[in-house]
C-alpha cells in the first residue's frame, strides 16, 4: 500500500466526520422550534434530525456505485458544500416547511460523508491501523457532534435561528478536504473483485436498523424529556447532547483496547450500553448530573457500534465493494432513524395510553436489550 501523510489523512477523516456531526445540530433547539411552530406535528419536529436520512439513503447507494465514475475526493468536496449551503437556507424565510426542506437536502451531504468516511479509512489503512483509524473516525464524529450541538445550544439561547450559523462547519470541512485528502482516482472492478454483498453484510445492516431505531430516541427526545427546574432549558439539552457526543470521542480513542477485552461481543456491549443509559434517563428526568451520565452511556453505544460494525463490513467484502457495502450500512442506519419517531411514538401511545418521552425511552431500552441478546447469539456462532 502506498504511503500517505497520516496527519493529512486524519484531518480528512475529521473533516468528513464533522459533516456527519451536523445531523444533530438542531437537537438542542427542538423544544424552541416546536414552540415557535405550534402547528407542526411533534413527529415532524423530531424528524428535523432524521429527515436527512430520506435523501441520505438514496445518495449513499448511488455513491457506492459512483466511485467507479467519480473520485471519492470530488464527491466529498461536493457533499461538504451541500452541507454548508443547506445549513444557511433557513435564514431566507421564517418557515417550518423551508427548514424541513433544507434539513432534508442536507441528507445529500450526509449520505456522501457517511459512506465515503468508511471507504476512505478502508482505502488508506489496513489491519490494526484500520481499527485505530475507525476509532479516530468515531471520535471525530463525536467531536463534530459536540461542537455542533454545544455551539447550537449556546447560540440558540439568543434565538433558536442563531443556531443555524453552526453550519459553517460544512464550508470549513470542504477547504480541509481540498487541501488534505489525496486524489487516488476512480475505483475499478475486475474478474475477481466486483461490487457485491454477502450474508454477513446484510445481517449487520439489519442490526444497524435496530441500533439506530432505538439509539436516535436520545437526540429526538432529550430536549423535551427534561422536567422540574431544568425543563425547557436549551443550554441544558445542548450540554446533554454534548455529553452524548463527547463520550464518543473518549470511546473512539479507547476502541482498540476495548475490542481486545470484549472481542467478538463488542457490538453486544455497545447495545447494552444504550439500555443502561436509557434506564438512567427514565429514572432521573429532573437531575442534570444523572442525565449527563445517561447521555454518556448512550453515546458509548454509538461510538462503539458504528466503527466496529464498519470495520466488520469493510473486512467482509473486497476493496472495490467497500463503498457500496458501507452505503448499505448507511441506508440501514438511516432507515432506523427515519422510522423511529413514528414507530416508537405510536407504540408509546398504544402501550402507555399516550405518547411520552419516558414511554419512548422504556420501549427503546427494552428493544435494544433484546437486540443485544440476538447480536450475542449471532457473534457467538461466528468463526474467530
Amino acid at each position: 500500500m502506498q504511503k500517505y501523510n497520516k496527519l493529512k489523512l486524519y484531518l480528512s477523516i475529521v473533516a468528513i466526520s464533522f459533516i456527519q456531526g451536523l445531523q444533530y445540530c438542531v437537537s438542542p433547539i427542538l423544544g424552541d422550534i416546536r414552540e415557535h411552530y405550534p402547528s407542526a406535528d411533534i413527529s415532524l419536529v423530531q424528524m428535523l434530525i432524521t429527515a436527512p436520512g430520506l435523501l441520505s439513503m438514496a445518495v449513499s447507494l448511488a455513491s457506492g456505485w459512483l466511485v467507479l465514475k467519480i473520485t471519492k475526493k470530488q464527491m466529498l468536496i461536493f457533499g461538504a458544500l451541500i452541507a454548508g449551503i443547506t445549513g444557511f437556507i433557513p435564514f431566507l424565510s421564517d418557515s417550518f416547511a423551508l427548514l424541513f426542506g433544507a434539513r432534508t437536502l442536507y441528507g445529500i451531504g450526509l449520505g456522501i460523508a457517511t459512506t465515503m468516511n468508511v471507504a476512505v479509512v478502508a482505502e488508506f489503512f489496513e489491519g490494526d491501523e484500520r481499527v485505530k483509524a475507525m476509532g479516530v473516525q468515531a471520535a471525530s464524529v463525536g467531536a463534530g457532534m459536540v461542537v455542533a450541538t454545544t455551539a447550537a445550544g449556546m447560540l440558540g439561547k439568543g434565538g433558536f435561528r442563531n443556531a443555524y450559523f453552526v453550519n459553517i462547519i460544512g464550508f470549513i470541512s470542504m477547504l480541509i478536504l481540498l487541501v488534505c485528502l489525496p486524489e487516488t482516482g476512480v475505483s475499478k472492478q475486475n474478474h475477481t473483485e466486483k461490487i457485491r454483498l454477502n450474508k454477513k453484510v446484510l445481517l449487520m445492516d439489519l442490526f444497524g436498523i435496530l441500533e439506530f431505531l432505538f439509539l436516535i430516541t436520545f437526540t429526538t427526545n432529550i430536549a423535551m424529556h427534561l422536567s422540574g427546574a431544568i425543563a425547557g432549558d436549551s443550554s441544558i439539552s445542548g450540554i446533554l447532547t454534548g455529553c452524548f457526543s463527547g463520550s464518543q470521542i473518549v470511546i473512539g480513542v479507547l476502541l482498540g483496547a476495548l475490542t481486545k477485552v470484549t472481542k467478538k461481543y463488542t457490538l453486544s456491549a455497545a447495545m447494552l450500553s444504550f439500555s443502561i443509559g436509557a434506564a438512567i434517563l427514565i429514572l432521573f428526568p429532573e437531575n442534570a448530573l444523572l442525565l449527563a451520565a445517561g447521555a454518556v452511556f448512550c453515546g458509548f453505544s454509538q461510538g462503539i457500534f458504528i466503527p466496529t460494525a464498519s470495520t466488520f463490513i469493510a473486512n467482509a467484502v473486497p476493496p472495490v465493494a467497500t463503498a457500496f457495502a458501507a452505503a448499505t450500512f448507511t441506508v440501514a442506519m438511516n432507515v432506523g432513524q427515519l422510522i423511529s419517531p413514528t414507530i416508537l411514538n405510536g407504540m408509546s401511545k398504544v402501550v402507555f395510553g399516550k405518547t411520552t418521552t419516558t414511554g419512548v425511552y422504556i420501549l427503546s431500552a427494552a428493544g435494544m436489550l433484546t437486540a443485544a441478546a440476538a447480536m450475542t447469539w449471532w457473534q457467538k456462532n461466528q468463526a474467530d
